[in-house]
């Protein structure tokens, strides 16, 4: 043994030695394995390899600031969800009761996941695909079917990107071209648009303007130039964005994430200032408590919070990638899911302002129309004068009046009453009318915003608002594609971002057709929800389960300084597994009671009307699905056989220097034996095979310990034979 090691020292010493084996390892210079005698790989080092490799971790991008980061997170995970499907939910299950469901659901699946996705991107710095190659090969999988997830997403999001952008241009005219229906000529005479007439102007204008929609998802009708044009400068604007990676689109968020607040908080100023907003804000949250105890209602929720924080798609890891390793990443999972939650409750508060005043206005016109109806009757002697109340007077109905009338009419009419015709005109009924996704931004927020004074300029802020949200959500979308890919194969980001974006630009082209809005419709509903699931109960296996929740906690110690509640420990075991596999059967059955089908314009009748899929569609939306799952069970069957390699970079036999002495001194006293001689004390090593090297971890090698895994892979190595000198 050289006389300068340490051991050689403290024999020649008096002092009396109390130290471990691992304490006297933790002396030591740290070992590179791929320089040793314990070299197993079959590697031969290459230090010319090994310096690039450090010197790309040295130089991996990083955020300019924690604001633009945090910002960064909030612009992904807020998006166009927040403010046309948390409405349409709240109003659906219960008002103010489905919060309740919701925070707790947030809590408890949402938070404990955010925080996870947050923590392993950060402490590995890779995208999806390097994380869970790095956490467990054999699920390597996960992030191959998260890049799927993502590109198929942001297929069919940035075409909504584009349908604002269009709405956005169309905006600078007063008045707005879809506050009143087209005139069109019959020969001498001017009559209006039938198919207008028979819905709305701004039915008619998305419909029939905007989409220029087929009949059935089988009448492709050809291209739509103008959404063609849209999509074009769409997947131009995220091209731009994303095409020097975060320090790119990190200077984009700036705007992107804080402007939609602005003008959210602008809406709600102009919306309580409108007749009728407070109307819709009372429906909004009047507690419906019996809803509480319905599942559909927390399945929804889960679904919601889900989706809302971005799990599964690969964004979040991305953006975490690029943090320091002693970043608050607690602190951040807190702060932008808590964030999250307050935007969509400020997205409601602000669309049912502006619907409660449109339900006003909806309700005016209602009685506006039977009030003539009632002048009709009275003057062709179908109904009495007497059955007016004195106090009535037609020239300033108002809607108390009419009901008032209305009930009396009912009742003395009661066999004939039908045969009148007349509505009831109930605020309570237009309020109750859910819309919900683009029938909610492109049909009832811009028929409300045609009776605003100034109605192009809240026009305008409205779909730059849209195109806010969905470009900050299409980034992290995007992210989730390339940072992965790049990290993984090396390749040029700016290539393969141009090129990322010129492909989905043309896949994207079948979403422009006259019936691209049905296979819209279809991605939509198809496309992301199974998978994400899946993807995100095996993240939450992978780490809880595979790699051990113990350990990760005490990583998650060491890197964050602190050890994060035991609340987490328990969330990420046993909680959130069990949640989403409840939640994954519902959606399964879901799928399987709801009829797979779409709602169809038909233009002859100016209605919506339900669809079920042809054949040739349901072969793609199966498809989809099964595209999207499968680099699961693909990537652990050949991992499994050996049949491609690990896909954990050498990481998992060679490690950084510090890396192992660092494992050393984290083992307890019991553990020695076992790192030493690589068993148990009861057992005999298995004999080292000559002719057969390392082949991953897991591997079922002779030279593989079954009964004492050690270290992060869950493999131990065979250092019996290491020499003195090494030591």
């Amino acid at each position: 043994m050289p006389k300068n090691s340490k051991v050689t020292q403290r024999e020649h010493s008096s002092e009396h030695v109390t130290e471990s084996v691992a304490d006297l390892l933790a002396h030591q210079e740290p070992v590179d394995y791929k320089r040793s005698v314990l070299n197993v790989t079959g590697e031969t080092w290459d230090k010319q390899k090994e310096g690039e490799e450090d010197l790309e971790a040295e130089n991996r991008p990083a955020w300019n600031s924690k604001l633009q980061y945090i910002l960064a997170q909030i612009g992904y995970s807020v998006g166009l969800g927040n403010v046309w499907r948390f409405p349409y939910l709240c109003q659906k299950n219960g008002g103010g009761a489905y919060l309740v469901p919701y925070l707790v659901l947030l809590i408890i699946i949402g938070l404990p996941l955010f925080f996870l996705e947050l923590a392993v991107g950060q402490r590995i710095r890779r995208g999806s695909i390097g994380v869970w190659n790095y956490i467990c090969p054999r699920l390597g999988g996960i992030g191959y079917a998260s890049c799927l997830v993502c590109f198929f997403v942001g297929l069919y999001y940035n075409v909504i990107i584009g349908w604002s952008i269009f709405y956005f241009f169309k905006s600078f005219q007063y008045p707005l071209p879809w506050s009143e229906c087209p005139i069109v000529k019959n020969g001498s005479v001017a009559v209006v648009e039938t198919e207008c007439e028979r819905s709305s102007a701004t039915t008619y204008f998305w419909y029939r303007e905007t989409l220029d929609i087929s009949n059935s998802i089988s009448e492709s009708g050809g291209l739509n130039w103008k959404m063609t044009l849209c999509l074009l400068v769409a997947w131009s604007l995220v091209g731009l964005a994303m095409i020097k990676g975060i320090q790119s689109s990190g200077k984009v968020m700036y705007f992107s994430s804080l402007f939609p607040y602005l003008v959210l908080v602008c809406f709600l100023v102009r919306g309580l200032l409108l007749r009728g907003a407070v109307d819709g804000i009372m429906h909004m949250f009047t507690p419906k408590l019996d809803k509480m105890l319905d599942p559909q209602v927390w399945r929804e929720a889960a679904t919601q919070v889900f989706f809302a924080l971005g799990l599964g798609f690969g964004g979040v890891i991305a953006f975490s990638s690029y943090n320091k390793q002693d970043n608050n990443c607690h602190f951040d999972a807190t702060l932008v899911s808590f964030i999250n939650f307050f935007t969509s409750v400020l997205a409601t508060l602000v669309v049912f302002a502006v619907l409660g005043f449109k339900a006003n206005i909806m309700n005016e016109k209602c009685v506006v129309e039977n009030a003539e109806k009632i002048l009709g009757y009275l003057n062709t002697n179908v109904l009495s004068h007497d059955l007016i109340p004195p106090h009535v007077n037609f020239s300033h109905l108002t809607a108390k009046d009419y009901n008032e009338m209305y009930r009396v009419i009912m009742t003395v009419k009661e066999g004939h009453f039908k045969e009148l015709g007349l509505d009831a005109c109930l605020l309570e009924d237009e309020l109750n009318k859910s819309v919900q996704g683009t029938g909610l931004a492109f049909i009832a927020f811009t028929e409300a915003m045609t009776h605003f004074p100034a109605s192009p300029f809240w026009s305008v802020m409205f779909f730059l608002m849209l195109i806010n949200l969905g470009l900050g959500s299409m980034i992290g979308t995007m992210s989730g594609i390339t940072t992965p890919i790049i990290d993984t194969f090396k390749v040029r980001k700016e290539v393969f971002t141009v090129g990322c974006c010129i492909f989905a630009f043309v896949v994207g082209l079948i979403f422009v057709q006259r019936s691209g809005n049905y296979f819209v419709t279809m991605f939509d509903d198809y496309s992301a929800t199974l998978p994400l699931t899946v993807v995100v109960i095996l993240e939450n296996i992978a780490v809880a389960w595979i790699y051990g929740t113990k350990k990760f906690m005490q990583e998650l110690t060491e890197m964050l300084g602190f050890r994060p509640y035991q609340f987490y420990y328990y969330t990420w075991k046993y909680v959130s597994p069990i949640c989403m596999a409840v939640l994954m059967t519902a959606s399964i059955i879901q799928l399987g009671v709801s009829p797979p089908g779409y709602s169809a314009w038909i233009r002859e009748e100016a209605a919506e009307k339900f669809l079920f899929y042809p054949t040739w569609a349901m072969a793609i939306l199966i498809s989809l699905i099964i595209l999207a799952s499968l680099p699961l069970p693909l990537v652990f069957i050949l991992r499994q056989f050996h049949l491609v390699s690990d896909g954990s970079n050498a990481l998992s036999v060679t490690y950084k220097k510090g890396r192992m002495m660092k494992d050393i001194s984290n083992l307890e006293d019991n553990d020695e034996t076992r790192f030493i001689l690589s068993k148990v004390p009861s057992e005999t090593p298995s004999p080292m095979p000559t002719h057969r090297s390392y082949l991953g971890p897991g591997s079922n090698s002779p030279m593989e310990m079954s009964s004492a895994p050690n270290g992060r892979y869950g493999s131990g190595y065979l250092l019996a034979s290491t020499p003195e000198s090494e030591l």
